[in-house]
């Protein structure tokens, strides 16, 4: 990062029209909850915007983003006490789909959801940013602040800790 001048609003506007529905999806698939959701995304701009108002120029935009959302939602995490996901909860089922169809994809989301929390947040962050955001490994390595190398090797981890988690 160095320093630069203060970014215009067209760029800003520019910005968070690129970025911010991707935040929200990674944000909303890890909490769960559209306010929070919504509340994470607005603190990562605004976070977004001090840094830039102090000067600062980044390498990877959409990394540094990220980072400030996943901190957001880990800092979030760490003041709940641990959340309880019951596969019993009542399943809300599309009146026009077929019913024992929609309840089984809700409980395997639910399922697939309830493993993910059960890995560490690097684990979770690996696999969120392969598999659902499609990063490549090179940007994930960015934001997780590690060589490629070793996030491969932190994905493989990941995958098996789900794979075992899930065949529990």
């Amino acid at each position: 990062m160095n320093s630069s001048p203060i970014i215009d609003k067209q760029a800003l506007a520019e910005i968070y029209e690129r970025y911010s529905p991707a935040i929200f999806r990674y944000a909303y698939r890890l909490l769960d909850d559209n306010d929070l959701a919504e509340e994470c995304v607005a603190d990562t701009f605004y976070r977004f915007l001090i840094a830039t108002r102090g000067g600062t120029t980044f390498e990877n935009l959409r990394a540094y983003l990220y980072r400030i959302a996943h901190n957001w939602i880990t800092d979030h995490y760490r003041r709940q006490p641990p959340l309880n996901i019951s596969l019993e909860d009542e399943v809300h089922a599309d009146p026009d789909g077929n019913p024992s169809n929609l309840l089984v994809r809700e409980q395997d989301r639910q399922r697939v959801r309830a493993a993910l929390l059960r890995l560490s947040p690097e684990q979770r962050q690996v696999i969120e940013l392969r598999y659902l955001e499609d990063w490549s490994h090179y940007d994930v390595a960015t934001v997780l602040g590690k060589t490629v190398e070793a996030t491969r090797a932190l994905q493989y981890r990941a995958v098996e800790a789900l794979r075992q988690i899930l065949d529990e």
